[in-house]
């Protein structure tokens, strides 16, 4: 085999390999959209826009430390560790 046919060899090999990258990234990137999707519907059946997601985890850590900070306060302080 000449130089010219090596290179051309070496050359289809990457190209082969160029395509199989491409499928699976195509492949990994429908399945990514597919999730996002499935995300975005579970988010609407909650009644929360993508964009408030943010704001919505800020008010659910809120409520979680008031709650724990009301049930510190209705324990007796000799059971409190902490």
């Amino acid at each position: 085999m000449d130089d010219n046919e090596r290179v051309l060899a070496l050359l289809k090999e990457d190209l082969e390999r160029a395509k199989t990258m491409k499928v699976k990234a195509e492949t990994r990137l429908e399945q990514l959209q597919k999730q996002r999707d499935e995300l975005i519907k579970e988010l609407a059946e909650l009644g929360i826009e993508p964009e408030q997601l943010d704001d919505e985890i800020k008010r659910l850590q809120n409520e979680i430390d008031m709650l724990i900070k009301q049930a510190r306060e209705l324990l007796p302080p000799d059971l409190l560790k902490h």
